[in-house]
C-alpha cells in the first residue's frame, strides 16, 4: 500500500474508539502499521472496542498488534513500547491521546478524582512521550510524536478544571520535548481538538446538546475522529518534517467564534 507513511509503524494511546481509532484508521490508510493502545477489561477479557480497531486496521490491508496498558504506570507504557517494537520491528510515530475527565467543581472535587485525571491525562502523555522518544534515539533517532491536547488548554471551561490545567500542562511538555529533540530530527508537535462527536461526550452530554453545540459551531457541526486523524496524519507525514513544537487547533472554527454577549445582542 502506498501512502505518506507507506513503511512506518505507529503506536496510539487510547485507540479503541474515538479520536484514537480515528487517528489509528487515518494513519492506516496513509500505509502505517499500527500499534493499538487501550486499557484491559476488569474482568481480565480482551476489550471489544480494541479489536474492532485491530480489525479495521488489517482490514485496510495493514498489521496491527493490541497492547494492553494503564499510561498511567509508567513502567508498562515502557513495557508497551518494547512489546509494540517487537511486533511491528520498530516505532517511528506515537500518539499520546488516551486521556480520562470526571467533571465537578473545583470547590466540589474529590482529590481521588483529580490524582487519577493527572495521572492518565497528563503524566500518561509524559510517560508515552519519554517512553517513544527513548525507542526512537534507540534507532538512531527520527520520529514523529503527536500529542492531542485540548481546546481546553486555553478554555476555562467550569468543572473541567483538573483536565483544562492537565491539557495546558501537555501543550508545554510538546514545545519543551521538541526543543529537546530537534537535534536527533523528532518531531514533536501538539493536536488541540474542538468539540467532537466522540461516544465520551455521552457521558457529559445528551444527544440534542451535542447536536446544538454542532450546529453553533462556525463550521456547522461536531468534529469527527478523522477531522482529527487527519491532520495527525500531516503532521506525521514528511509534508511536516519542518513543523515541530506547534500546537495544532482543529476546532471548526470554534475558538475564532467566541464572542462576548453584548446587551443589544438577540442570539
Amino acid at each position: 500500500m502506498g501512502g505518506r507513511l507507506a513503511g512506518r509503524s505507529a503506536l496510539i494511546t487510547g485507540a479503541g474508539r474515538g479520536i484514537g481509532r480515528g487517528v489509528a484508521l487515518c494513519l492506516a490508510e496513509e500505509g502505517a502499521d499500527i500499534a493499538v493502545n487501550d486499557l484491559s477489561p476488569p474482568d481480565g477479557g480482551d476489550s471489544p472496542d480494541a479489536l474492532e480497531t485491530v480489525r479495521l486496521v488489517r482490514e485496510l490491508g495493514r498489521r496491527a498488534s493490541l497492547h494492553y496498558g494503564d499510561v498511567s504506570d509508567a513502567a508498562r507504557v515502557e513495557a508497551m513500547v518494547e512489546e509494540a517494537t517487537a511486533s511491528l520491528g520498530r516505532i517511528d510515530i506515537a500518539v499520546a491521546n488516551a486521556a480520562f475527565s470526571i467533571r465537578e467543581l473545583v470547590v466540589d472535587s474529590r482529590w481521588e478524582h483529580a490524582e487519577r485525571t493527572l495521572a492518565v491525562t497528563q503524566f500518561g502523555v509524559f510517560h508515552t512521550c519519554r517512553a517513544a522518544a527513548r525507542q526512537m534515539l534507540r534507532q538512531g533517532g527520527g520520529g514523529k510524536i503527536v500529542i492531542i491536547g485540548s481546546i481546553m488548554a486555553e478554555l476555562a471551561i467550569p468543572t473541567s478544571s483538573v483536565y483544562n490545567m492537565a491539557k495546558a500542562a501537555v501543550n508545554q511538555l510538546g514545545r519543551t520535548l521538541a526543543a529537546e529533540l530537534a537535534p536527533h530530527r523528532i518531531n514533536v508537535n501538539v493536536v488541540n481538538p474542538g468539540y467532537i462527536d466522540t461516544p465520551g461526550e455521552r457521558h457529559f452530554a445528551s444527544e440534542e446538546e451535542i447536536a446544538r453545540a454542532g450546529r453553533a459551531i462556525p463550521w456547522g457541526r461536531m468534529g469527527t475522529p478523522y477531522d482529527i486523524g487527519r491532520a495527525v496524519a500531516f503532521l506525521c507525514s514528511a509534508d511536516a518534517d519542518y513543523i515541530t513544537g506547534s500546537a495544532l487547533r482543529v476546532d471548526g472554527g470554534f475558538m475564532v467564534g467566541l464572542r462576548l454577549a453584548l446587551p443589544s445582542d438577540d442570539t
